[in-house]
């Protein structure tokens, strides 16, 4: 498959005429080559959304309220063919492709559709001076959304939808891992009626096509999901430029675990929160912290459970661990296997590599477990974004929330307990933009959405997004 940028409603080939490879996870073959946009590629990206921009500002909030859903109606009705090329994309298993990423693309589109005919301006009437403010939320102009490759239309969609209801116009950036999902909704976008211009998907390298939309002079706010040295990067360029940004970056998120828990519902969402999409989500709990009196019953259910989990070809319906990304990030992955080896942690179970029968090539690796023996240890420190988890036991629930504190992370935090006191507390402690109890990944789109310390800055979801993606200008009128 040859990926081309879509520029104002049109595909097209990259001006420099250079390429990248595209490789299949599942079998570490190439299957298709993607554009590296170069500068030029980004500035007609961006000449075509600022011309489309006073059009698109000013129209009804109806009429783009009714675009929006027609794309998401138009995903739902395209859904085997989107989660099939997210899943040969991507590594993920096809029915995690089809019952989660997919939809949630949909639902983004439907929600801020629906969101943006809610969104209202604010009046105060300024008693005894004879005056009243009222202020405007107005968009931006032109805005770039960039989004990772762990659930890629998914996050894409999550950026470009509050964007677009908003009224501003996008240069957009899938990354070049999992281009294909981004590059078919461009025609969803022309087949519902999206103005040509409001929506433009450049594709390339972070160095080459990213670097290029971060610094461009005109591109007024930057929305980034992605690694925290990446938007460590990004912040350094843009902030000096006055843009707007919004970074949502790594995570290092404890589960923790406490002896009145509902066994049996811990159990089964503990092993989906560790290994869900390969544990290549910024959510996972990857460090697991059990109060010593069920530490080993834990230990013991938990292995036997992961054994159960079926590596496979992500074609495969019965499938439950699909491949990595990439071979770079399985290589990073299994290194850091090494590291929790030589820092004296014991692989309970899983640290293999596995090899799929005609697919030996492809990036698969056994769900792991590991028992450390200190919170300080790089594997509890360092985001590693595969199928690790660390688990230990604590025994008080200040040395657990200190050692939930201990990290340079702070996006989300899963508790489980039954004491509603135990649980306040905990979640009051945290430092955490996002903490489940006795749940996980169990998300209302109204909800704000975001991390605090090195996870990033801003939130998204909801009116929050709506808010990013608006200036504020109050008007003041002395009657």
């Amino acid at each position: 498959m040859t990926v081309q940028n879509y520029i104002n409603g049109e595909y097209k080939d990259p001006i420099s005429n250079q390429w990248i490879d595209n490789y299949c996870p599942a079998n570490g073959q190439v299957y298709g080559k993607i554009p590296n946009s170069s500068k030029t590629d980004v500035e007609n990206a961006y000449k075509a959304a600022k011309a489309a921009f006073t059009s698109w500002s000013q129209t009804t909030l109806n009429e783009r309220s009714k675009i929006l859903i027609k794309i998401a109606e138009l995903l739902e009705a395209n859904i085997q063919h989107f989660a099939q090329a997210e899943s040969q994309d991507n590594g993920k298993p096809i029915s995690l492709a089809k019952s989660i990423d997919i939809p949630r693309a949909a639902s983004n589109f439907r929600f801020f559709g629906n969101a943006i005919t809610q969104f209202a301006s604010e009046s105060h009437e300024s008693t005894g001076l004879n005056a009243i403010n009222y202020t405007l939320r107005q968009p931006i102009g032109v805005v770039a959304c960039i989004s990772p490759w762990n659930l890629p239309l998914y996050l894409f969609t999550w950026k470009i939808a509050p964007a677009i209801a908003s009224g501003n116009c996008v240069v957009a950036k899938p990354s070049e891992i999992t281009p294909v999902t981004a590059f078919l909704l461009g025609k969803i976008c022309n087949d519902a009626g999206l103005p040509k211009g409001v929506l433009n998907i450049v594709h390339g390298l972070g160095n080459t096509t990213g670097q290029a939309i971060i610094e461009h002079p005109y591109i007024k706010a930057i929305s980034f999901t992605g690694g925290t040295e990446t938007g460590t990067h990004i912040a350094a360029v843009a902030a000096p430029m006055f843009k707007k940004l919004s970074l949502e970056l790594g995570g290092k998120n404890p589960n923790i675990i406490f002896a009145d828990c509902d066994y049996n519902d811990m159990l089964e969402t503990t092993v989906r929160s560790s290994f869900a999409n390969q544990g290549q989500i910024c959510l996972c709990g990857s460090r697991i912290f059990v109060e010593a009196t069920i530490y080993e019953k834990f230990k013991t259910d938990f292995i036997a459970k992961v054994k159960d989990l079926k590596v496979g070809h992500p074609s495969n319906a019965n499938t439950q661990i699909g491949a990595l990304v990439s071979k770079n990030h399985l290589e990073k992955v299994m290194h850091y296997i090494e590291i929790a080896k030589n820092e004296n942690g014991k692989i309970l179970y899983g640290g293999n590599k596995v090899t799929i029968k005609n697919y030996e090539d492809g990036y698969y690796l056994e769900p792991t477990i590991i028992e450390v023996k200190t919170n300080d240890c790089r594997i509890n420190q360092e985001e590693i974004f595969g199928p690790i988890v660390t688990i230990m036991p604590f025994k008080t629930e200040q040395e657990v929330l200190q050692m939930a504190n201990k990290v340079k992370y702070g996006l989300s935090a899963t508790i489980w307990t039954n004491n509603l006191k135990r649980a306040m507390h905990i979640s009051n402690q945290i430092q955490a933009g996002i903490v489940w109890i006795n749940t996980w990944m169990l998300r209302d789109l109204r909800t704000p959405f975001g991390g605090i310390k090195a996870s990033g800055i801003g939130r998204e979801g909801g009116f929050e997004a709506l808010r990013f993606f608006t200036e504020t200008k109050n008007i003041c009128i002395k009657y």
